[in-house]
């Protein structure tokens, strides 16, 4: 684990010198992003950036996300934490970062990134630091605060034309305070709040296309365990400016109910089945980066989670089976 003191955040803020909190590895690492495509999974980072030994769950799916996204944007970024599961990734006066991160209330971190780049862009404008020692601006939350209570600040965020990257690790309900229904819990999940036999009675927001409606630079869903897709669009987003927005399925043994050693398969099956489409949006065009070739019945995937068990076991609910299933075939047959 990093000390916090170390991190560039400080000298930022004092003396403007950032340099001296920036190794070359990170120059290296960003001119790579510049020049290189990944086609195969051995083209992507072998070195890894986020400390081990993290207070994160088994399996944690947002942490896979995490990892391999910091392995792909480097060092040099400020972390604009929203409060939630991925604030225990600094526990004061630690963190597993190597550069800067900044803890935030639920609801206010794209004001925090808004409040980190004019910092740095003053910065730039005065000449104390060199545009090689510009830092990123990440904002990272979980679903409750990017499809709800943060909603109003990353929507004025995206209308001031923010030069950031948003990360959201979804993993459909308030994880953090023990899984209870989010507006990103899907029809039928069984949640802290929702215990009924027919689980959440509500249907997940859809984020993509709010966040779309706004026209920002870039859009795209991802998970950890399609890392070749997920690192191909990393790659996109770091060679545009302005509001950059990713959604990333996070499946959480913990509010889920599944051996975290199913972490990647979930992942794997949430793609194949359809319910989690891969896609991006560029220049007012979505396009879907992977398209199942033959998508498996969404049981496959509902059937190895305990938030999903009602509905197999002591009868099978072939009614809300169904529903489920249709929702996700009217979004293909649409697309």
């Amino acid at each position: 684990m990093i000390a916090a003191e170390k991190s560039p955040l400080a000298p930022l803020f004092q003396s403007g010198v950032t340099s001296s909190a920036v190794n070359d590895f990170s120059g290296l690492r960003a001119k790579a992003m510049n020049e290189k495509t990944f086609k195969k999974i051995k083209d992507l980072p072998t070195t890894h950036l986020l400390g081990t030994g993290t207070p994160m769950c088994a399996g944690c799916g947002g942490l896979e996300v995490v990892k391999e996204i910091y392995d792909l944007i480097g060092e040099k970024t400020v972390f604009i934490n929203a409060a939630g599961c991925m604030t225990l990734l600094a526990v004061y006066p630690f963190t597993p970062f190597r550069g800067s991160w900044l803890y935030t209330a639920m609801a206010s971190a794209p004001a925090g990134a808004q409040g980190v780049r004019d910092a740095l862009d003053i910065l730039l404008e005065k000449g104390r630091i060199t545009p090689e020692e510009d830092l990123e601006a990440v904002v990272l939350t979980g679903d409750g605060a990017a499809y709800g209570m943060g909603l109003s600040s990353t929507s004025a965020a995206i209308d001031r034309n923010l030069n950031f990257i948003y990360i959201c690790y979804d993993n459909e309900g308030y994880g953090n305070t023990g899984q209870q229904a989010s507006a990103a819990s899907p029809h039928g999940a069984r949640t802290a709040t929702s215990k009924g036999p027919h689980g959440y009675l509500g249907h997940k927001k859809d984020l993509f296309a709010i966040w779309a409606a706004h026209r920002p630079a870039y859009v795209a869903t991802v998970t950890g365990a399609e890392p070749l897709d997920l690192a191909r669009k990393i790659e996109k987003a770091g060679k545009i400016e302005g509001p950059r927005l990713i959604i990333a399925l996070a499946p959480c043994p913990t509010g889920w109910g599944f051996d975290p050693k199913e972490t990647v398969e979930i992942g794997k099956l949430a793609v194949k089945t359809g319910i989690w489409p891969l896609k991006e949006y560029v220049d007012g065009k979505v396009t879907h980066t992977v398209i199942p070739s033959r998508r498996l019945p969404v049981e496959e995937y509902l059937k190895l989670q305990g938030r999903f068990a009602h509905l197999f076991k002591p009868e099978r609910n072939e009614a809300l089976l169904r529903e489920i299933q249709e929702q996700v075939d009217v979004y293909w047959q649409g697309s």
